[in-house]
This record gives C-alpha cells, structure tokens and sequence, in this order.
C-alpha cells in the first residue's frame, strides 16, 4: 500500500480557504486557493494531501446536506476536479473526510420523512420513533448524533444506505479521481459496513479511519480499514515533553509495535499525528516551544505513516473555542522557519530510509529526559537519540557499536553511553 511509506499533509479546507462558518449559500470558487500550497508541498515533498469535509452543508462541513456537491462556499464540482487533477499533475495524491455515520436536517431523505412521516420510503433510513416528538416539533423522535440535533444518525444496517453511500464513493473516484478516504468516527461505524466498503474498492485505495481508544485491531484489519489515528500516541506525545517523561511514550510504542507476542500492531502502520482539526495545535500545548524539533523527529521516526496539519510546519498555534475555527485559520502567506526546515529534511530521511516506513522497533536506552529507539529492515539499522532537556547530559545504556550521523557523516563509535547536548537530535545509522 502506497500509503505506507507516505507523509500526509491534512488541510481544513472551509478554514484554510477563508469560508464563512455558516453556509450563506453565495456561490464563491474559494477551493482554488488549495493550489497556492502546492509549490509549498513539493517543497516539503508532501506526497497526500487529507482534505476534511468539502460537501454541502450548513457549517462545519460534518452536517452534510449534499454528498455530491461541493459546498458553495468553496465553488462548484468543476472547480473541484481541477484542484484535485493540477495536486495529481504533481505527484501529490488525495483523500476526503466521508461522514457516513450522520448527516444533516436538510439531506434529501431526511427532508422527505419530514413531509411525508409515516408514508417516506427513507424513514428507515434513520432511527425514528413516530410516537415521539423533538424540539423542532416535526412530530416524530430520531436518534440525533451525540446529543446534537442538527445532526441526523444515519441506519447504516439498512441495505438501501449503504448501497446509496456506496454510490457516493463511486462518485467520488470517477468525477474527482481521488485516492482514498479518511472516515470520521470509525469507531461507532457499523464493523458489516466496513467489511462492505472495503470489498467495494480497490486494494490501492487508502481507507483511513478515525478512532479513538481501544484496541485498533478491531478496524485495521485484512477485511476493514487500512490505517486507524493513533491517538494513544498523539497525547503520550505532547503529554511526555510537558512531563519530562519519556517513558509514557516509549511505553506506547513499545506496546504497539515492539517484538513481544503481546505486541499489538507489530508491522501495521497506523495513522499518526501531533495535532489536527479537533485538538489544540502542537505549538500551543507544547510548554518549551524548543522541543517542537523534538516531538517532530520522533512524529517522523516512530513506526506509522506521519501527517502534517497546515500550518504546523512552521508554527502556528491555535486553542479550541466554541466552533474551533482558532484551530483552523484562513492561510495568506506560507512562512518558511527553522521548524519548517527541520521536517524538511525529516521528510527527506522517511523518504530516503526505509527503516523508517518497514522497520521494527527496539528500545535501546531511556530516562525521563533522555532516550535512545532503534528502527532496523534488511538493509539498515538507525538509532533515533534525542534529549528534551536544556542541558547536557550522558545517557548510559547496553549497547555498542560504529555509526555514522547521518545529518553530519561523523563516525560515532558507541560503547554503553551517549552524550548529549541541550535539545539535541542525532539519528545514527549503524556501520559496524
């Protein structure tokens, strides 16, 4: 799967375009702007491109209205295909959000139960209880998503809607040609439904999906989905540099993809990540703003396929509010800073090193502020070293041998220690 050795970049296509929050239903061709990042991408040599939601909806894209239809606030299908062929005409592949588990009041089926009640064929299309009533007053109770009634769940044990999203997949590929899919809340999608989807494409379109807690086996599998968030990794990350604990991470890792037989995803590549649309920028949770270089190596080093939220590479910070567009800004101008040249170059070296994409993961020295990782395939083996603290240190370990710094070309000849300078990086590869 191409996937697996790709970097994504995640881009929030309703706030990184300048959109209204609310859908003013004023046709304007905003989705273009999504070509001035492309000679951005190309420089990070980004090679997918996550666009959430872009469908017609009320707000946030998550209510949607119209899967076959771009929103008006970003232009018109045509519009659409041209973005995603001129991103295709540089080697930049792309997935969509898909909503599947909900939708909005004004999707066609839902409007046609509230006019017809009993007598819609699309009432079962939904959880409805025509012996109830809701605050809208439409006569009838219906399962709403989360407590918010704007949204509409939808019956996906019902053969009719999963034969028609089936069909807005179809769309999807012949009109827009895209490469994959990231579904929203995969964890509350009906496991028959993704079983159904996954038999529907083909092996080299990229099924993502977004979870949360619990044991990700349960959706990446050989008859589900391909790739689940990592979000057991994604706090242990900000959550080890702001506690000066290192273990909580390693722990996870180790978890996850060491060599144990309780090992969970050993060999799998989950979906990883510092930040994204719902939660609050890496640059704003991270107390010391100079192990940003840090938590992005070990984002870039540890076992998985890495995503980039715009933005991020170069800093941005943003907190949740009410309706999160803090976390999701309008893009003007692309800035260029050390940070955005550090992932640079760790972009190059995911792409340059295969270890990084297939190799097993070992733990080779750790304190709280200190650690040493192994990544190694059949053709090479690299130590990741890093130090969160602002001073010096020497961590000791079982391990020796002869390495070469890849960033300098320096031998370094290893024998039970490593030194270390203030927030200082080094991957090792092993000579000897």
């Amino acid at each position: 799967m191409w996937a697996s050795e790709s970097v994504f970049y995640q881009i929030y296509p309703f706030g990184a375009c300048g959109a209204p929050f609310e859908n003013d239903h004023v046709l304007e061709h905003r989705i273009h702007k999504l070509e001035e990042f492309i000679p951005h991408l190309k420089k990070l040599k980004i090679d997918c491109i996550m666009l959430n939601p872009i469908f017609e909806s009320r707000t946030h894209g998550y209510d949607t209205t119209d899967f076959k239809t771009l929103d008006t606030r970003l232009g018109t299908n045509e519009d659409l295909k041209e973005v995603i062929e001129k991103f295709h005409n540089n080697n930049i592949k792309i997935i969509l959000d898909a909503v599947f588990n909900r939708v909005g009041r004004d999707f066609f089926a839902f409007q046609d139960v509230l006019e017809k009640k009993w007598d819609s064929p699309y009432k079962d299309w939904f959880y409805i209880d025509f012996n109830g009533n809701n605050h809208y007053n439409d006569g009838f109770w219906y399962q709403d998503w989360e407590g918010n009634d704007i949204l509409v769940k939808l019956n996906l044990q019902n053969q009719e809607v999963v034969n028609y999203i089936l069909s807005v997949v179809d769309f999807w590929q012949e009109e827009f040609k895209i490469d994959g899919l990231r579904l929203d809340v995969a964890y509350c999608l009906d496991k028959n439904f993704l079983q159904t989807l996954h038999n529907h494409v083909s092996r080299d379109f990229f099924l993502l999906g977004e979870t949360l807690h619990g044991d990700y086996n349960q959706w990446m599998n050989e008859t589900m989905l391909d790739s689940v968030t990592n979000y057991e990794c994604y706090k242990g990350l900000y959550s080890s540099f702001n506690s000066a604990n290192f273990y909580e991470i390693l722990y996870s890792l180790n978890r996850q993809f060491g060599k144990d037989p309780w090992c969970l995803y050993t060999g799998k590549h989950l979906f990883n990540f510092v930040d994204n649309h719902d939660v609050v920028r890496v640059a704003s949770i991270l107390e010391d703003k100079k192990q940003l270089p840090l938590i992005y190596t070990m984002l870039f080093t540890m076992p998985g396929i890495p995503c980039i939220y715009y933005g991020s590479e170069w800093g941005i910070e943003g907190k949740k509010n009410w309706n999160d567009t803090d976390l999701r800004p309008e893009i003007k101008v692309f800035e260029w800073n050390e940070l955005t040249d550090t992932i640079q170059k760790l972009i190059n070296l995911k792409h340059t090193h295969s270890a990084l994409s297939y190799g097993d993961y070992t733990q080779i020295g750790i304190t709280n502020t200190a650690c040493i990782y192994q990544r190694q395939d059949e053709k090479e083996c690299l130590w990741i070293c890093m130090n969160m603290k602002n001073e010096a240190q020497t961590l000791g370990f079982n391990g020796q041998g002869n390495f070469i710094d890849i960033e300098t070309n320096e031998e370094v000849p290893v024998h039970n220690a490593l030194e270390f300078k203030p927030y200082e990086v080094r991957i090792l590869k092993k000579v000897s």
